[in-house]
């Protein structure tokens, strides 16, 4: 049940070589936000993959609720319950260095899924966000035949996904004088916000002005669609998204986006590297995840994959 994203070379360096029902000790997992669907899929696949592999696992999880302070007080509340293994997924880069610091200080192994934090940790699993946004602009750029007025839709200011993946994709496009970005803002990882700062670029560009859109999560990018929608322009605009999320990949088999690059949700890897350093076995630094770029060619053979 590993998913299609973390193939024979990553499940090598997980698989514990204890036996898992023997594993045994507390862990707590602090997952960012529970208002995203990714958050959501996070929490109910690392519990299920607990429960069922892991019987000797206390597994505690806990809402970041997308607020740094209140994420932070979370952590610190696992370092004086004695957690042995921490697995966070970080609200931002910056603002969660310190408790993770202080987590492994304390002796804890901590276990960074999805995004990352500014200080060191134990094991980094994940799929590279820089790639991810190079993959997206790259396809922009063979779609759009090297020519195009690009708005970008950036998730959460100072979250790891949101700088890697627009840089990926800034680098992308370095080399093509004619994609033009002509407008980029911040939606937060929000649908009705995705809405609002789409509203606003049609209006700051009328027709026919934007001929495409970069957007860093497919939950954005449907409020971008409803917008475009709303303003009849939907026939002039293609969508380059990222996150593979079931229901984008829904939308690019019926046509309403291009593309969008998989971000695979981070479970059960996350549980399964906390059983192994449980199990007092080595993990590398870095475990990459695979993330495939998801087109109306291949939709089909994605469908159902993700979350």
């Amino acid at each position: 049940e590993w998913g299609p994203f973390c193939g024979p070379e990553c499940q090598k360096i997980l698989m514990p070589k204890a036996d898992p029902a023997s594993i045994k000790g507390k862990v707590g997992m602090a997952v960012a936000s529970l208002t995203f669907p990714y958050g959501v899929a996070l929490k109910s696949r690392t519990e299920a993959a607990a429960k069922k592999y892991f019987p000797g696992i206390e597994l505690i999880v806990g809402d970041g609720q997308n607020d740094p302070t209140a994420q932070t007080a979370l952590v610190d509340n696992y370092i004086s319950q004695g957690v042995k293994v921490l697995i966070i997924n970080a609200v931002e880069k910056d603002a969660l260095a310190p408790a993770v610091k202080r987590a492994m200080d304390a002796g804890i192994k901590v276990v960074e899924v999805d995004r990352t934090v500014s200080t060191k940790v134990t094991t980094t699993i994940k799929a590279n966000d820089y790639d991810i946004g190079f993959l997206e602009g790259k396809r922009l750029i063979e779609v759009m035949g090297g020519k195009a007025n690009v708005v970008e839709l950036q998730g959460a200011a100072a979250a790891s996904p949101t700088v890697d993946r627009h840089k990926g994709f800034m680098d992308a496009i370095k080399d093509s004088p004619n994609i033009k970005v002509i407008g980029a803002n911040y939606a937060d990882y929000d649908q009705a916000k995705g809405l609002q700062v789409m509203e606003d670029f049609l209006q700051r560009f009328p027709s026919p002005q934007i001929n495409a859109v970069f957007t860093h999560a497919d939950v954005m990018t449907f409020g971008a669609i409803e917008a475009i929608g709303a303003q009849n322009r939907a026939g002039e605009i293609k969508i380059f998204s990222i996150d593979g999320e079931n229901a984008g990949i829904e939308k690019i088999a019926a046509g309403k986006m291009d593309s969008s690059t998989i971000y695979p949700v981070v479970a059960p890897m996350g549980i399964v590297a906390a059983a192994k350093l449980l199990a007092g076995e080595e993990l590398p630094e870095f475990i990459k995840l695979d993330s495939p770029t998801v087109t109306k060619e291949n939709a089909e053979q994605f469908k159902g994959k993700s979350f």
